[in-house]
């Protein structure tokens, strides 16, 4: 009974691809196939291009990853040094301010915010 029941599903089956077969045309389907054909190819060759430039791209990071870290740290020192005199700076004019409250003019008494940009913070 099972093996009767998997050849109608097969007669069936064969049927509905018989009648779907007449639906469909056969050149519509050959320049289906060759559009398909062309994009694969089309694929194929921007991956190919993409993976060259990676590589490329991978040997120049390479050469400059050296470059790149110890201008950062030097960067970074040269940060934190000038925050040191700047707060040094600071300490220095509240002190002539204390002991000689005339010596900067009126506007200047007026605490000035620190308007650098902070390097740190994305844009």
């Amino acid at each position: 009974m099972e093996q009767t029941g998997k050849e109608a599903t097969r007669e069936a089956s064969e049927q509905v691809s018989n009648e779907f077969k007449t639906l469909v045309d056969a050149q519509d389907l050959d320049s289906l196939k060759q559009l398909q054909h062309l994009i694969l190819g089309r694929l194929q060759d921007g991956n190919a291009v993409l993976s060259h430039f990676n590589e490329f791209s991978e040997n120049c990071f390479a050469e400059v990853a050296g470059d790149f870290s110890r201008h950062t740290r030097l960067l970074r020192s040269m940060k934190s040094d000038l925050e040191y005199i700047f707060q040094k700076l600071r300490s220095v004019k509240s002190r002539i301010l204390a002991t000689y409250p005339d010596a900067f003019s009126d506007d200047s008494k007026q605490e000035v915010l620190d308007q650098r940009p902070d390097l740190e913070m994305p844009r």
